[in-house]
């Protein structure tokens, strides 16, 4: 009991955790008494869903020791699917929605075989094709709409399934989010694609060595990227009602930096579902709760940046003190002679 207790610290989610809880009581003294609302509440939570729903799949693919900066790109794309096959031209959402999802999941695809067939940095191919999906869904929208943006009136049981609010004021896409987290946290825990995941972030070679399909789950990984991507795109078209070419531009740096609070290294090897749930929690509570305090808009990028960087920095150090403790055990239980 007290070995279990002692190795709590030493997990992924223990600095997440501590994070979310500090900022949340951070915000309910200085934002008192907007902050506790249900109002202000409902908003952190949704910002969090909608976040966890990109930040999830992108954990796995950072855990692997990869980047993916084309999911913004891949949201707008799946988006201005939707909604031009729904709403320009007409097609039922039982062929719209799909269409979208098979757009982002395509192009993630994409992204999971340029990687391990042309061998370059996965940095380097994201932000490729980033670019070359956002000039490609501009050019086609433009050409089509003349516009840069379509609105779509989604069907009905789009709408009670993933565009609704619950008690008008929650996001259906905290049941979506909540999907993912059991579903992801089910593959890294339980299965054996979850250690192949881990060993690849760790030492892609030495993974390599044991038998584990290196290019085949860095496809996976970047199609679910893809399909995280496009699943948000066709859930905001669902929810408000149009889609633009500029759309999630902003989630690609907010994702990153949710899964990097959540305890996820960008060297990859090391993190967890769970402090990823707990990272976006916290960077949704930050974002979102500067606007219940009295200090004014105009400090509030200044306000969010300083919270994110001591929340990372936090992060940072527990990560260092719990391998060092790992390194610590390691050593005690070594042979003699085998240091």
């Amino acid at each position: 009991m007290l070995d279990k207790l002692k190795s709590i610290p030493r997990k992924p989610e223990f600095a997440a955790f501590v994070g979310a809880v500090v900022v949340y009581f951070f915000f309910l003294y200085f934002g008192w008494p907007i902050f506790p609302s249900v109002l202000v509440t409902a908003g952190w939570v949704n910002v969090a869903a909608e976040l966890a729903i990109v930040a999830l799949p992108i954990a796995l693919v950072m855990i692997a020791g990869h980047l993916d900066l084309s999911v913004g790109a891949n949201i707008a794309a799946s988006a201005m699917t939707y909604a031009l096959l729904g709403g320009h031209f007409g097609l039922p959402d039982w062929i719209a929605l799909p269409a979208g999802l098979l757009t982002g999941t395509f192009f993630g695809f994409l992204n999971g075989v340029l990687i391990t067939r042309v061998k370059l940095s996965s940095f380097i191919v994201t932000l490729g094709m980033s670019f070359f999906i956002r000039g490609l869904i501009f050019g086609v929208t433009k050409l089509i709409v003349s516009n840069v943006q379509q609105a779509h009136q989604p069907d009905q049981w789009v709408k009670d399934t993933i565009g609704g609010r619950i008690f008008l004021t929650f996001e259906n896409a905290i049941y979506i989010a909540i999907i993912f987290s059991l579903v992801i946290s089910w593959i890294m825990y339980r299965t054996k694609y979850g250690n192949w995941i881990w060993a690849i972030g760790g030492d892609e070679q030495s993974a390599r060595a044991a038998g584990v399909p290196v290019e085949k789950t860095t496809i996976a990984l970047f199609t679910a990227s893809g399909f995280g991507a496009a699943v948000f795109g066709v859930t905001t078209v669902a929810l408000y009602g149009s889609a633009q070419v500029s759309a999630g531009q902003d989630k690609v740096f907010f994702t990153i930096i949710a899964v990097v609070i959540g305890g996820v290294l960008l060297t990859g090897g090391y993190g967890s579902p769970i402090g990823v749930i707990l990272g976006t929690i916290t960077f949704a509570i930050v974002v979102t709760g500067v606007n219940s305090t009295d200090w004014g808009g105009d400090w509030s990028n200044l306000i969010i940046g300083i919270l994110v960087l001591l929340a990372v920095l936090a992060n940072n150090s527990y990560r260092k003190l719990a391998m060092s403790s790992v390194k610590k055990v390691k050593d005690k239980i070594a042979p003699k002679g085998t240091k």
